[in-house]
């Protein structure tokens, strides 16, 4: 399966994804860029996005990357710094990129920017690839 085609099977299944609006920017051999905007139920205490929501988005972005090589891959592991704030109505982007592709174990870095251009979340994941195809 080509990259895309990996996209919309696992995007058609994954409600979450899909209740964060997200929106397919781009999508190649171990990269994929998504956007969306921040709405009001995103909101925490303090009146700014949720930690949650750019750590969700970075790690949808991360699935998508990671499985576009066409085979199955799951994280093991995620970590998120927050850099800046997020608010309603920001529109997000994350954008990954792989780092290290390994027959078992790959790496990749996601950047989330807000849509004047500021940096707020840097994510990183590692997924285990399983020998299981997208078919």
């Amino acid at each position: 399966m080509t990259p895309a085609e990996v996209f919309h099977r696992m995007y058609d299944n994954d409600p979450f994804s899909q209740w964060l609006g997200i929106s397919l920017v781009s999508v190649g051999a171990g990269a994929c860029t998504l956007k969306m905007q921040v709405r009001a139920e995103m909101l925490n205490g303090f009146g700014v996005a949720h930690g949650g929501i750019t750590f969700s988005l970075a790690d949808s972005a991360f699935a998508f990357a990671c499985n576009s090589h066409g085979r199955h891959a799951v994280s093991i592991h995620c970590s998120v710094e927050h850099t800046a704030p997020v608010f309603e109505n920001d529109v997000l982007t994350a954008t990954a990129t792989e780092d290290h592709l390994g027959n078992s174990v790959s790496n990749y870095a996601i950047r989330v920017t807000r849509h004047d251009g500021a940096v707020v979340a840097l994510f990183r994941g590692v997924a285990f690839r399983k020998k299981n195809l997208w078919e």
